[in-house]
Parts: C-alpha cells; sequence; structure tokens
C-alpha cells in the first residue's frame, strides 16, 4: 500500500534528521535522574562563575533608558549580543545574565565607577545538558532562538507522529498483533500504574 510506505519512510526519516534531539533528552533525563552523582562530584549549589575581564565602560545611554535598553547596549558593545535577562540590585548595580548555550555569562555593571565585570560561567556537562533542555526561544526576540523553539515545536509533533505511525505500522502487520497488544497494554497499565502511585 502506497500510503504505508509513506508512513514507514517519514517514521525512518524523521527518526534520522531528529536523532541529536532525542539524544539531548535522553541524556538530559539521566542527569536528571542521577542528579546526586553530580552533586557529589560538583558540590551543592549552583554552578559558579569564573571572572573573565574586567573594563571601563564609557557608553552613553539615553535619557531614562529602561533597563532592558541598556543591557542590549552593553552586551552589544562588547560583542555578546543575544537572548538575556537583566535586573537591577539594591546597590544600584546592573545584572545581566546572557543565556548563552555554551558558555553562559554574567555581566555587572556599575555605574557609580562605570565598571563593567564580564564573567563566565565554569563548564560542566551536567548543567549545559540542562541549558539544552530548558531553551526556550519565541519569547527572547532573537532569530536563532525563535528557530530553536520552532525545532523544538517540530520535534514535539514528530514524537506524536512517532507514536501514532507505529500504531500504524503495528496494526498492519498481523502476525504482531497479539504481541503488539500485550505490549501496548502493559506500557499502559504500567504508566496508569505510575500516574495513580506516585
Amino acid at each position: 500500500m502506497m500510503i504505508s510506505k509513506v508512513v514507514r519512510r517519514t517514521h525512518m526519516y524523521l527518526a534520522l534528521v531528529l536523532f541529536p534531539w532525542v539524544l539531548m533528552y535522553a541524556l538530559r533525563t539521566l542527569v536528571m535522574n542521577h542528579r546526586a552523582v553530580f552533586v557529589n562530584a560538583y558540590g551543592e549549589g549552583p554552578v559558579p562563575f569564573v571572572e573573565e575581564r574586567r573594563l571601563v565602560y564609557d557608553g552613553v545611554f539615553p535619557e531614562n533608558a529602561e533597563l532592558r535598553t541598556v543591557s542590549k547596549q552593553i552586551l552589544m558593545s562588547v560583542g555578546l549580543d543575544g537572548a538575556h535577562g537583566v535586573s537591577r540590585r539594591e546597590d544600584g548595580t546592573i545584572a545581566i545574565n546572557r543565556n548563552d548555550l555554551v558558555t553562559p555569562r554574567r555581566l555587572t555593571y556599575s555605574p557609580s565607577d562605570r565598571t563593567l565585570v564580564i564573567e563566565r560561567m565554569e563548564p560542566r556537562a551536567n548543567a549545559f545538558l540542562e541549558r539544552f533542555h530548558r531553551r526556550r526561544g519565541y519569547a527572547a526576540g532573537y532569530a536563532l532562538d525563535t528557530a530553536w523553539a520552532l525545532s523544538v515545536d517540530l520535534f514535539i509533533i514528530a514524537m506524536v507522529f512517532w507514536a501514532l505511525s507505529g500504531l500504524w505500522m503495528w496494526w498492519e502487520m498481523k502476525v504482531t498483533r497479539r504481541l503488539g497488544l500485550t505490549s501496548l497494554l502493559a506500557g499502559a497499565g504500567l504508566f496508569a500504574l505510575y500516574l495513580l502511585a506516585l
């Protein structure tokens, strides 16, 4: 049947194209499930930052500029423009968290002496996987982040398709229907048990 061939081929090629996403989510889940291993290796608490550079920032901000305008100007001036969060601390310093997937940075700007300190997060595999897993993009306002968010949506659609096409392929092969039904019921039963018991 033509439709069966299309379903099987689509199932296979989607798996090949999206293999990196599947691998990343699998590894991230493994890290989450065995968090104690990483706590033993690195200790409790957030990943530390290491100072990368310190400079005097002599840029001029527009009058009554919003924090977001200030943070974007600072990031652009040091070549780090991209998705970020910004806040003003009680002492008046401005903290910018640059959400880089590989090397996140924290920039701290002190308006009183115009000092800008740039720190990078210490590299750790588990922290990298967590950032990868939690990365969001539609609200960031940057094209690459939006493209990433779109690819995650496509991955979710592909996962639903894999489940449905797997059911299709199982039902199509009469010889596997009995064992397949047993597997389906076992999986659904186990899922329901966890759902009710946990």
